[in-house]
């Protein structure tokens, strides 16, 4: 079953959400400035996409890092669109230390959307959970590989 998301284009020139190549998971969101670029730096910052989306109660949709930038040592913050919002989205992106700054220019593709289907969940309280070979082992407790 395909699922609809309306979406408002918030500035003429926003580009809305698309996916690069027919297999790819996410659908790249695009930069949407009032100039042709900014400077990022290692203080986070808000970017904006120029659209506005109203997702349908029972879909998960999810801002994650495009894995391109990242190995630049650009990095977008990982953030959750609720149903109920219905404002201009926006991306949190800023520099590792060793990068200090990077220039993104208008319409640059500088994260993308995940969308999955959420679980209904009704939460149970217990006295105890079933025991598992790894229990209580946190962190690393699986190995490096």
């Amino acid at each position: 079953m395909q699922h609809k998301i309306n979406i408002a284009k918030l500035h003429e020139e926003a580009i809305v959400p698309r996916k690069q190549t027919e297999l790819a998971t996410g659908f790249d969101l695009h930069a949407c400035l009032n100039v042709d670029s900014i400077t990022i730096s290692t203080s986070p910052q808000l970017i904006p996409t120029g659209i506005a989306i109203e997702i349908p109660y029972g879909l998960d949709v999810q801002i994650r890092p495009r894995s391109g930038l990242t190995a630049k040592g650009i990095i977008a913050g990982y953030g959750t669109i609720d149903a109920d919002y219905r404002g201009e989205l926006f991306v949190t992106l800023y520099c590792l230390e060793s990068l200090k700054e990077y220039t993104i220019e208008n319409h640059d593709r500088i994260a993308q959307l995940i969308i999955s289907k959420t679980a209904p969940i009704n939460w149970e309280i217990v006295n105890s959970l079933d025991k598992t070979s790894r229990g209580n082992k946190g962190h690393g407790s699986t190995g490096r590989k």
